[in-house]
């Protein structure tokens, strides 16, 4: 049978063991900070790394995702002469180094009457960071069945040009 005196030690290790654990709980409920001031001043564009001088600004296109491999094809031609009639310089090695990625993306609907193709290029730098986004959309004479069939050679030109000149402009502004 346990003396008197032990059971005050043992209510008094309870009472500091229970204020520890709630310390210890209240520690963990940190006061938040107050949030930081917005930045309103405008933030000019860094880029991760220096152009070569000797080789230029260059552009690599990365697989397109969404189109089926034949136009994806066609377009990446079209996009490469296009690419040359404006003095742009693609790199056309899969991994190779190049000033800028894009990332192309393609889809299409179609009607029997009318179609049309989608399509988005994000201008990445080498950090992955979006600089540029081109958008737009084609008509296609239309199509039944498979919405690519109205994706013509006329159609994917257009998109090259279009896309073409405005990586072109967001270069030389």
């Amino acid at each position: 049978m346990p003396h008197k005196t032990e059971f005050p030690i043992l209510r008094i290790l309870k009472v500091v063991g229970g204020l520890l654990l709630i310390g210890g709980l209240a520690a963990c409920q940190g006061a938040n900070p107050p949030p930081a001031a917005i930045n309103t001043t405008p933030v000019a564009p860094s880029f991760i790394q220096p152009i070569d001088e000797q080789q230029g600004t260059t552009f690599a296109f990365e697989p397109f995702t969404g189109a089926p491999g034949n136009i994806a094809d066609e377009l990446s031609n079209e996009i490469g002469q296009q690419a040359a009639l404006r003095g742009l310089k693609l790199v056309r090695r899969v991994g190779a180094d190049a000033t800028y990625r894009v990332n192309g993306y393609l889809s299409a609907t179609g009607q029997p009457g009318k179609g049309t193709v989608f399509y988005v290029f994000d201008i990445v730098d080498r950090s992955g960071r979006r600089l540029k986004r081109i958008s737009g959309a084609e008509e296609t004479g239309g199509s039944t069945g498979d919405p690519w069939t109205g994706a013509t050679s006329t159609v994917l030109t257009r998109i090259a040009e279009r896309s073409v000149v405005e990586i072109s402009a967001w270069l030389n502004r």
